[in-house]
């Protein structure tokens, strides 16, 4: 996950609506299932998707009253915990 992506993704959710990144990941999700897809461009799309459900969490936490910097860091110390476990 990259913290850059998931702040634009948040800002980009903001501005529009998380139903749009949400179809979004269907979508990759659906496109998971081509046969022909190689292990990179596999790779590439459940980073994406991954992302898509970072800002989807940080969205989350901004809703609840989370400062936007506070829930972005207290995600990304969240994933970074499960890595280490």
């Amino acid at each position: 996950m990259k913290l850059p992506v998931i702040k634009h993704l948040t800002d980009f959710i903001e501005q529009n609506d998380a139903d749009y990144v949400l179809e979004t990941i269907e979508t990759l999700e659906a496109l998971t299932e081509v046969s022909s897809l190689k292990d990179e461009e596999l790779d590439v799309i459940g980073e994406l998707i991954s992302n898509m459900y970072g800002a989807i969490e940080v969205d989350k936490l901004i809703k609840e009253g989370t400062p936007k910097k506070e829930a972005l860091n207290t995600f990304m110390q969240r994933v970074l915990g499960s890595i280490d476990k």
